[in-house]
């Protein structure tokens, strides 16, 4: 009976050295940080850099429509979640041609598209021509127009009208 022991706890010995270790387990864990910076990011696309108004005859026509017809805006912005993004206009003076001019105020827009507004220009007073709250792609369409007059000279006019798209 003491050999049948014996051989027994051999047995069991050498079966416990010739099996791979099946219950000793072993981990190891590494974790990972992942970070992201996102800053303020504008951006304005307006689909021409020239308004222009054909020649048309004030009894015809009080209001002249730009050629250019609908002018696509695409406001781009990226910014804090109740953040105001704004879109500005203002003209840099008169439609001039030498001493001639037509008064600035004698051009308006429309626009469509949400948070997009109408207006007239103006070369003393920024003019709100959008208005928003937090980030995102907005679209809108201006249409300008001329207030037409039998009083303004014969000449080609010109004026430089600046948008400026803010977020603080």
């Amino acid at each position: 009976m003491k050999t049948r022991v014996l051989t027994t706890i051999a047995l069991i010995i050498l079966i416990w050295l010739t099996v791979p270790d099946v219950s000793l387990a072993s981990t190891d864990a590494k974790t990972l940080i992942i970070k992201a910076t996102i800053g303020k990011v504008v951006k304005l696309i307006v689909d021409t850099n020239t308004v222009t108004f054909p020649n048309v005859d004030p009894d015809k026509m009080k209001q002249i429509p730009a050629l250019q017809g609908d002018i696509k805006v695409t406001v781009k912005a990226r910014t804090g979640g109740t953040s105001p993004v704004t879109l500005n206009i203002i003209a840099d003076g008169d439609l001039a041609s030498g001493p001639d001019i037509i008064p600035i105020q004698n051009v308006i827009w429309q626009a469509s598209g949400q948070g997009f507004s109408g207006g007239t220009l103006s070369k003393s007073t920024v003019q709100t021509a959008g208005s928003w709250k937090g980030s995102g792609v907005r679209e809108g369409v201006f249409r300008y127009f001329l207030n037409n007059s039998s009083n303004y000279q014969k000449a080609e006019y010109q004026v430089t009208v600046t948008y400026t798209l803010t977020t603080p």
